[in-house]
């Protein structure tokens, strides 16, 4: 049989056995059998043995001639059952692009950095900047630049975590402070906010946590007074909790401040008449400040006669246990996202 006519016989059985095939992996499967090692392809080059060396240039040219063409059908083959594929996929897969979008959940910042935020930009739309220092400080920095010397009674108020005799874990973002201040030279203003965490060896329990966040605040220049941390104290109050509070200063005692108040602001629940939030007083203490003490501005190459200062500090958790109504502080810290999320 000439090779014409086999190949015609050949595409007539391609051509019949492709009208029954849906899919790539039947179509590979056609084209092993026909060019394949065991196909018909094969057993004509082996036959050009049994050929004399006249015909057997002709008869493989021929071959090679019928293989392209069936590998052109294949060719055709493929990409008629590619876009077949691609057909179907568009008539079962069409997106109605009037339909509402997928919404997928995100998370949110924790509640302790929302309310930094929020501070943060109080304090720098007045002109503060934003410092930072290290948490494992100096007891230097951390206590006796603010005089504190080693003997102090005061020390006991703040019990702290010891790596070493003179390095711990920081109990109050105070050494900021110090650190600007020396950074200045004794000669520069000084108006900064200091948020970080800081750590006290306390019993964790509804009110108290070993490590929370804490944010002062530090002012020092010619004519900085009392009054001044009073009208920045009542900004901040009416920012946090509304603009009808008020606040009031009551002497008390820091070594870091002379003289020292504790600050309260009236009531946000009872406006002032009295109630369980504000235990019958009307009032709700939130922090701690005062001006600064000459023996610091000194100590840090500052002239008391030239300069004063104001500073303060107070507990991000405080604010917010405060201003949302949580009872516990260790939900700040457990990740409990049914707490969480009530804050996105």
């Amino acid at each position: 049989m000439e090779i014409k006519q086999q190949l015609q016989e050949v595409l007539q059985e391609i051509n019949t056995a492709f009208q029954t095939i849906d899919t790539i992996n039947e179509l590979n499967d056609l084209k092993a059998k026909y060019l394949g090692k065991k196909g018909c392809f094969s057993q004509w080059m082996t036959e050009m043995k049994n050929l004399s060396n006249e015909e057997k240039p002709k008869f493989g040219q021929a071959v090679n001639a019928a293989k392209d063409e069936v590998i052109k059908h294949f060719e055709d083959f493929y990409s008629q059952i590619e876009k077949r594929i691609i057909a179907e996929k568009l008539a079962k897969e069409t997106i109605d692009v009037s339909l509402p979008g997928r919404v997928f959940p995100v998370g949110a910042k924790h509640l302790v950095s929302q309310v930094i935020e929020e501070v943060e930009d109080l304090f720098i739309g007045l002109g503060y900047t934003v410092k930072e220092g290290p948490e494992i400080e100096q007891d230097l920095y951390n206590f006796e630049m603010l005089n504190l010397p080693k003997s102090h009674p005061a020390r006991d108020m703040q019990d702290s975590f010891y790596i070493t005799e003179e390095l711990l874990l920081r109990t109050h973002t105070s050494p900021v402070q110090i650190r600007t201040l020396l950074e200045n030279s004794g000669n520069k203003p000084i108006k900064i906010i200091c948020p970080g965490k800081v750590y006290r060896r306390d019993d964790d329990d509804q009110t108290h946590s070993h490590q929370f966040m804490q944010i002062e605040a530090l002012v020092v220049d010619h004519e900085a007074t009392l009054a001044d941390l009073k009208g920045t104290l009542l900004i901040l109050a009416r920012k946090m909790f509304g603009e009808e509070r008020q606040i009031r200063l009551r002497p008390s005692y820091f070594p870091f401040t002379e003289p020292s108040v504790e600050v309260d602001i009236s009531c946000y629940k009872c406006h002032g008449k009295g109630c369980s939030m504000c235990k019958g007083s009307g009032w709700i203490e939130i922090l701690g400040g005062g001006m600064v003490n000459n023996a610091i501005l000194e100590a840090t190459g500052y002239d008391p006669k030239q300069y004063q200062g104001f500073a303060f500090g107070v507990g991000v958790e405080r604010l917010a246990i405060l201003r949302y109504g949580i009872d516990d502080i260790r939900a700040f810290y457990i990740n409990d996202l049914r707490f969480n999320q009530q804050f996105k």
